[in-house]
């Protein structure tokens, strides 16, 4: 199904199941200036087709869960895109015949040049690609440690030295330059912007990345939000994203809001929760977090979402629909979040969504065609 495209990107789209069979009805809504329950972006001047997106979150909470997988048509097993042409291929679409409803990337990855020779158009060209066919696009970011130059897992101290002041200010800068650069350039084909959902600075709750918890005070981390959120908006003039704070696993609403930048600089409510099983136990865990998210989501007219999931190689056959698919489903506070992502397929050792073959990949077009999961439904060649 190509997404219709009316004064941007906005689209409701409605569940219904017949004889097993999973349809998408799309309706075409003219939402300009127009958001759900009277609640706006944080940026006033997010574009029209942002504005859209954010009220088509916020509007469908409950009405289905979205799922999304990260780096979807750029490689999955066995395979890799050759290049801004080949956009087509999806482990997810080989195994159940349709794309998923939200694409992530990760826009510390072309800058650093590892997918070799005109990354950045690759990803371009991936990202209009999704939109196109009706996606919903959201960048992670693993930024490299800008004091060493060493990548994310570099636990150096930096979050202090980019800051204002810092010495390593200006570069930061640098980079949020060439952000700005690349996300001003992403437009349909009619050239209108397209939205992005933007999660930058994750997991902080943790301490396994160089902006995480034991690596800056509340304080700093909560500066550095702010300032990269005011100098893409203000200095910079994006007005594509919607912004998503996630943190990893917390124990109580306190932790996950320890280091909250404020509701002026957050539109998504999130969460990073990976499960390694199928232990009961994990997964009440898992929902008292989203039962959190989403109350709060409500009473701060922000969107809810589970931003990173996943069991590494799926090694429990039926783990979508045991997990993720009936838990949520049947929690009357948990299903209104708006979408969960799995992370990427990277080769035989590393993956997060099935592939033709795969144990886990009758269990996974169950959780397809299950009638309250959504996707984007479309013939694969």
């Amino acid at each position: 199904m190509t997404a219709v495209m009316v004064l941007g990107y906005a689209l409701v789209s409605m569940r219904l199941a017949l004889k097993h069979t999973k349809i998408v009805l799309v309706v075409v809504m003219l939402l300009v200036g127009i958001s759900a329950a009277g609640q706006q972006p944080i940026d006033s001047e997010a574009t029209t087709e942002t504005r859209a997106l954010f009220d088509l979150l916020r509007g469908e909470m409950g009405a289905g869960l979205r799922f999304g997988h990260q780096d979807v048509t750029l490689y999955g097993v066995g395979w890799k895109s050759s290049g801004p042409d080949d956009t087509e291929r999806s482990d997810v679409a080989s195994v159940t015949g349709s794309y998923p409803a939200v694409y992530g990337w990760d826009m510390a990855r072309w800058p650093s040049g590892d997918l070799g020779e005109g990354s950045e158009e690759l990803y371009r060209s991936h990202i209009i690609a999704a939109h196109a066919r009706g996606g919903i696009n959201t960048f992670s970011w693993h930024l490299f440690n800008p004091v060493t130059g060493e990548n994310f897992y570099d636990m150096t101290p930096a979050v202090a030295a980019i800051l204002p002041g810092g010495d390593k200010h200006e570069h930061y800068t640098q980079t949020l330059d060439r952000l700005a650069a690349f996300t001003l350039t992403l437009k349909d084909k009619d050239g209108r912007p397209i939205p992005i959902i933007f999660r930058p600075f994750h997991e902080h709750t943790g301490s396994w990345f160089w902006w995480g918890r034991d690596f800056c005070t509340t304080q700093e981390y909560v500066a550095l939000w702010r300032f990269t959120v005011d100098y893409l908006r203000d200095e910079k003039g994006v007005h594509q994203f919607l912004y998503a704070y996630s943190p990893d696993k917390v124990k109580n609403k306190e932790e996950y809001f320890e280091r909250y930048p404020g509701d002026a600089y957050v539109d998504v409510l999130a969460l990073d929760n990976y499960i390694h099983g199928e232990n009961p136990k994990e997964i009440e865990e898992m929902l008292v977090r989203l039962r959190l998210i989403v109350t709060e989501a409500r009473s701060r007219g922000k969107i809810a979402a589970l931003s990173e999931t996943g069991l590494e190689k799926i090694i429990t056959p039926d783990w979508f629909t045991r997990v993720i698919l009936n838990p949520i489903k049947n929690d009357p506070i948990a299903r209104n979040i708006s979408y969960v992502l799995v992370w990427r397929n990277a080769h035989p050792g590393h993956f997060f969504a099935p592939y033709p073959g795969h144990a886990s990949a009758e269990d996974f077009k169950e959780f397809y065609q299950d009638p309250f999961t959504i996707f984007w439904e479309r013939s694969i060649p």
